[in-house]
């Protein structure tokens, strides 16, 4: 006979609702916070929190490093996938630390280059303007994308086609990242470059960064101003890849398995502590009170809670492991909360998998998640690794998991794995810019929180109320008994303006 069967239903997102408690005058959308820890940090530091409780998950078609920008812009972060080469990762993590850091270290060139050897670089970084040095690194230029056309400068060396040191505003030994800005503003130009004594570039600043400030007042970023990074790794070859990622500069690493509840993990979690100290682990998948303590007591900084929830995950029907993820969220966060109170270390947990709309989002935060983590949301995004293509007069993007049998002939070719599939490749409808859809996602979550009487994701986790609903409750919640002129209504609302 097995070890414990459990007799009562296993609960989903969905069959929740919360009930509404008092508002007071106070509790308006603007003044409600969406802040939350993405990580047990002993020092509390600032970067180990989101400004949104939202991250995109690990995936070939969800998180690489133009989603990474533009989502810890907004107060999120994404979860850059592994399943690339070690050199491909540690590069997007690169990219994701040095797009905004306040004091940039950019790319040099030197002046005997060619043209089209820059415009390569300039293919594969991202950047449209880089400093010219001489093999000293002494300052010698500028040149930028308005320098040069490619169609007839190509063979031309740099030093034809830049911007000379002398028709350059520079700054010299500035530290303080408040000067260097207002000595940019002084001098109208869009750069400045940053010398010290003898003349050698150490960095620059650019006026974007400064108007990024204005317009991204959410931004997650490290004491330097460099935008927070997290990177997923697996437990294969975890040494490997950690060294890179750590000297590329990460945040965060994150295991990305779909059973965490393994000594494999426990065994990376504590190679990592060991000898990576300063950067906190994030742990997963589980969903027990025991998977929970387990991978804590290994020394897992957050964890990563759901299996088999996602709408493009077959695990549950492929091994008939998983779990609804409401009753996973209730079950870890009892023992969240016991941990908490023996230890005083609170542990925070991602819902991740079978998050379908922003009513679940609210659940998974009000069942006391404390950020939620979605992969179909955020392929959806024009940020997404994915091209846009057009299916019967409609733009759609590929999404597929990293169960799939497209992402598991990466990892079969390198780990021996992916006997079999747990995951489906499918399309999602294109929703446009992240920033565009995440502005009403978070305005749906405040009115929710609102509507409890909660001021930030601490109160919600104490005074949401909430009770299960019949499936009959759950449609007459939706549009019914009347003729809708337009696509199925069956659908969620992330099909459409979300």
């Amino acid at each position: 006979m097995a070890k414990r069967i459990i007799t009562e239903s296993s609960r989903t997102l969905m069959e929740y609702r919360l009930l509404p408690g008092y508002t007071s005058v106070d509790c308006s959308p603007d003044s409600i916070s969406l802040r939350t820890p993405l990580v047990y940090s002993e020092d509390n530091k600032k970067k180990y929190y989101l400004n949104v409780p939202l991250v995109s998950a690990a995936m070939q078609s969800v998180s690489g490093a133009r989603m990474g920008i533009e989502l810890a812009k907004l107060g999120g972060t994404a979860f850059l996938f592994c399943s690339q080469t070690i050199e491909s990762e540690a590069n997007m993590v690169k990219k994701v630390k040095n797009h905004k850091a306040g004091f940039v270290k950019p790319q040099k060139m030197k002046i005997d280059m060619k043209v089209k050897e820059m415009f390569e670089i300039r293919k594969r970084s991202g950047h449209s303007t880089f400093p010219v040095v001489d093999d000293n690194g002494l300052f010698l230029g500028l040149i930028s994308k308005w320098d040069y056309d490619i169609s007839l400068h190509s063979d031309c060396l740099i030093k034809e086609r830049m911007i000379n040191k002398e028709n350059i505003e520079v700054g010299i030994n500035i530290t303080d990242l408040k000067e260097a800005n207002n000595a940019l503003l002084e001098s109208h130009k869009s750069i400045l470059p940053i010398l010290d004594d003898q003349g050698k570039l150490v960095s620059m600043v650019f006026r974007k960064d400064i108007n990024d400030q204005l317009d991204f007042p959410l931004e997650v970023h490290d004491e330097n101003k460099r935008l927070v990074s997290v990177a997923a790794i697996n437990t294969h070859d975890h040494k490997e890849r950690v060294e890179a990622l750590v000297k590329s500069g990460v945040d965060v690493l994150a295991i990305d398995s779909s059973d965490g509840y393994t000594q494999y993990q426990a065994d990376a979690i504590k190679w990592i502590n060991e000898n990576y100290p300063a950067i906190p682990v994030i742990g997963g998948n589980i969903i027990t009170k025991e998977g929970f303590r387990f991978l804590v007591e290994a020394g897992a900084k957050a964890i990563k809670v759901g299996m088999g929830g996602g709408s493009i995950c077959i695990t549950q029907e492929q091994k008939g492991t998983g779990r609804g993820l409401a009753t996973t969220i209730i079950d870890v966060v009892e023992e969240r909360d016991k941990y908490f109170t023996e230890t005083g270390k609170y542990i925070p947990i991602a819902a991740d998998g079978g998050v379908t709309s922003t009513k679940d989002v609210t659940i998974a935060l009000a069942l006391g998640a404390d950020y939620v983590m979605m992969g179909r949301y955020f392929a959806r995004m024009d940020e997404s690794p994915t091209d846009k293509i057009v299916v019967n007069n409609r733009v759609m993007k590929p999404y597929w998991g990293e169960g799939s049998a497209r992402a598991q002939n990466w990892k079969a070719r390198r780990y021996n794995q992916g006997k079999f599939v747990e995951g489906v490749e499918g399309l999602v409808e294109y929703a446009g810019h992240l920033r565009d859809n995440l502005e009403e996602t978070l305005a749906k979550i405040k009115s929710s929180m609102g509507t409890c009487g909660a001021m930030n994701i601490p109160e919600f986790h104490q005074l949401a109320e909430l009770e299960v609903v019949s499936a009959l409750s759950i449609r007459e919640g939706k549009p019914h008994d009347i003729f809708v002129g337009t696509e199925n209504t069956d659908n969620n609302e992330y099909n459409s303006s979300e």
